[in-house]
């Protein structure tokens, strides 16, 4: 009877998690497609609200340079705002996504019709139980 009763507690736990992982992870696709809609559209005020503070872009040797560059979070915001980034429509394959407690990677490959990106984005769960991007680190593709 002990034994019955320990396999569905262990049944229980495993279906609360696995549940709770696909929820957090809906979560995740939601704000990283709305900051994509945000920027697509150089609605830099929608976007800022899908950005940690601390957020920025490390770019490893984008556009012909030889190193990494690191946008912080004003940056970025300034040139999605002038419309230097951003102003594309983008289909997003979501390839991976993982959550660690209050922190999240996630694989993303955003295909426009200037650019494709492929990207790994860190995200944080703040005290409000929000999760905003971090960091993105993107890799041209073509």
């Amino acid at each position: 009877m002990k034994k019955g009763v320990l396999t569905m507690i262990a049944i229980f736990s495993i279906v609360t998690i696995g549940k709770a992982q696909k929820q957090e992870k809906a979560k995740i696709k939601e704000v990283i497609t709305a900051f994509a809609k945000a920027g697509d559209s150089n609605d830099y005020e929608a976007l800022d609200a899908y950005l940690d503070d601390n957020y920025r872009v490390v770019m490893n040797r984008l556009f012909g340079s030889n190193q990494v560059a690191i946008l912080p979070k004003t940056v970025y915001v300034d040139k999605i705002k002038s419309k230097e980034f951003g102003g594309d429509t983008r289909e997003l394959t979501f390839k991976n996504i993982t959550v660690n407690g209050l922190t999240a990677s996630a694989e993303v490959i955003f295909v426009g019709s200037k650019m494709t990106f492929h990207s790994i984005m860190l995200l944080a769960k703040n005290e409000e139980n929000v999760w905003k991007l971090v960091s993105d680190m993107p890799v041209i593709e073509k």
